[in-house]
């Protein structure tokens, strides 16, 4: 079997191996264009993670931020939850259309959270929701999609108090970032492109044998 086909097998198997929890990395300082408030470093996400325990059937959520919470200054933290139905859609005019979700955890700089218990110590917070105030509406809880996003203000406003998402125009599960649509078109015509590479030039070498 050559490489490409080999790889093409395998990449099912790759992409649906279930992790204990993912991780994604977010850049300092990569406020959105749209976001016209000031830039405390408390609404910059460097970090978001995801984890499943399917033992206790509990979602545990974590973010680290460019700088420790600030009480003196408005905002709050947003994520959300596609549980399988993704209805809401809202992000598409600031160029984050794969953001999809129909329920959200809500964290106040306070520590209060309307889902699940809160942990929130400097710049680092955690999150813990029983799968029962998520309940799937056709994903399995491994494969729900969240997204991070803080919010300038004290309530849900407009885009335009959106600072960032994490991750960017995308969703993490516990098996890591779900692609955006043309990312995993591009995927797919690179490894199209890699096999007729090898078959043309298999072909060169018969004909100059």
């Amino acid at each position: 079997m050559s490489r490409p086909s080999i790889l093409l097998a395998i990449l099912p198997a790759l992409v649906g191996t279930p992790a204990a929890a993912a991780t994604v990395l977010d850049p300092t300082g990569d406020f959105l264009p749209s976001y016209i408030f000031d830039h405390d470093p408390d609404l910059d996400v460097t970090s978001f993670s995801v984890d499943f325990n399917e033992a206790t059937d509990t979602f545990l959520l974590g973010a680290s931020l460019a700088g420790a919470v600030d009480l003196s200054e408005e905002g709050f933290y947003v994520i959300g939850v596609n549980t399988g139905t993704g209805a809401i859609d809202p992000f598409g005019d600031i160029g984050n259309g794969n953001v999809t979700f129909d329920q959200v955890v809500v964290l106040q700089k306070d520590g209060s959270v309307n889902l699940g218990t809160a942990t929130l110590v400097g710049n680092v917070f955690t999150i813990s929701v029983p799968l029962s105030l998520l309940p799937t509406t056709g994903a399995d809880p491994q494969a729900y999609g969240f997204n991070l996003w803080p919010r300038y203000g004290t309530d849900l406003g407009g885009n335009d108090q959106i600072s960032d998402f994490a991750p960017n125009n995308a969703l993490l599960t516990t098996n890591g970032v779900v692609p955006e649509p043309a990312t995993w078109l591009t995927m797919l015509l690179g490894f199209g492109l890699a096999g007729a590479a090898l078959r043309f030039r298999r072909a060169r070498k018969v004909a100059s044998a």
